[in-house]
């Protein structure tokens, strides 16, 4: 049987309506049931909400889908959330590969993305630089591109990039303590960074200074970690050690945050609260026991590729996000870094990634 006629490859043959007989093949999602009617959400595109135009299906969009390995919660989520996203449409065919953390071998998954004539790739780079030349080809290929998480050092590389907001999480958290903690112009302050090299953790640590300055405060102390959790674990110990009175602590990422609370634990120490950062499932359960540090955590939507996988297909068929007057879908997307507390957690919930 023979592959797929892709929408960009029907439209330039001016053979549209034509009817493609589908393989499925190593890799491959093929999203044939019809979207749920009930299904509601608030993502771009609307999936299959009902009353939203853009639920209506169109032609097929063949999707490629491509992001680092899964070895860590947030990223594993970021995959699992495209590929559902996906599959609530009954006119996307996506097509993932392995992820990986192989620059070279990523590459290789675009160019024969680019090969089979894809009618868009989203794409989580495992080094936006390093992808950017590939990217440029796919987009001259006429290809819709749509960059996610970590950007392209060239933006003619992508027809709609999606990004969380670093510096935004550092502006929350730093606010959320000062709402909590501005009237105490002596309250100690700590931080727990990530991997202290990469910009993300940078811009993240700029936001919260920036945050704690409204009402005054600075960071006391600070260590760095590496995104996992005996790193959480090795730099919380490092901190509480150093500093024998603190008032609030933000930890830049939940996965890393589980090695945090073990060390916190073994410390026996509760003088402060904790806020968390990025949005897992054990965190926000935390918040809602009541029965730890966690008072709050900042979110870093790992919805990211799923909007992706929205955007693509919206491209793809020409049309528009439906609350928007403009035209065609826009070249950028930043996705709010909310404060999740007891108050609203069960808002977040649904979406929560598991560490």
């Amino acid at each position: 049987m023979s592959a797929p006629l892709t929408l960009r490859r029907r439209l330039m043959l001016g053979a549209a309506g034509l009817t493609a007989v589908a393989t499925l093949t190593a890799g491959c999602t093929s999203n044939t049931p019809a979207p749920d009617p009930n299904q509601t959400t608030t993502a771009a595109g609307g999936g299959g909400s009902e009353g939203n135009p853009n639920s209506e299906p169109g032609d097929t969009v063949v999707i490629g889908f491509s992001a680092p390995a899964a070895d860590h919660g947030w990223m594993g989520a970021i995959t699992s959330a495209a590929e559902a996203r996906a599959a609530t449409y009954q006119d996307v065919d996506l097509r993932v590969v392995e992820g990986t953390n192989d620059v070279n071998l990523q590459i290789s998954q675009i160019e024969t993305f680019i090969n089979d004539g894809v009618d868009a790739i989203v794409l989580l780079p495992f080094d936006g630089a390093a992808l950017t030349q590939v990217a440029l080809r796919a987009m001259e290929a006429g290809i819709v591109v749509v960059n996610v998480d970590r950007e392209f050092s060239d933006p003619n590389a992508a027809r709609v990039t999606v990004l969380g907001d670093n510096y935004g999480m550092g502006v929350s958290a730093g606010r959320y303590i000062c709402g909590e903690l501005g009237d105490n112009p002596d309250a100690i302050v700590a931080e727990i960074a990530g991997i202290d090299s990469l910009p993300l953790t940078q811009d993240r640590s700029l936001g919260f200074n920036d945050g704690l300055a409204t009402c005054g405060l600075d960071v006391d102390n600070r260590v760095a970690a590496d995104f996992t959790i005996q790193g959480g674990e090795a730099a919380a110990a490092n901190l509480l050690q150093a500093a024998p009175q603190i008032d609030a602590i933000w930890n830049h990422d939940d996965d890393q945050g589980v090695g945090v609370l073990a060390a916190i634990e073994a410390a026996g120490r509760d003088e402060f609260f904790m806020v968390g950062g990025a949005g897992s499932v054990n965190v926000m359960e935390a918040i809602q026991a009541g029965d730890t540090v966690l008072q709050a955590t900042v979110i870093y939507p790992s919805t990211q590729a799923a909007d992706g996988i929205d955007l693509a297909r919206l491209a793809v068929q020409q049309r528009s996000l439906n609350d928007f007057a403009e035209v065609e879908v826009p070249r950028l997307v930043q996705l709010y870094a909310p404060v999740v507390t007891a108050d609203n957690v069960e808002q977040y919930l649904p979406t929560a990634f598991q560490s």
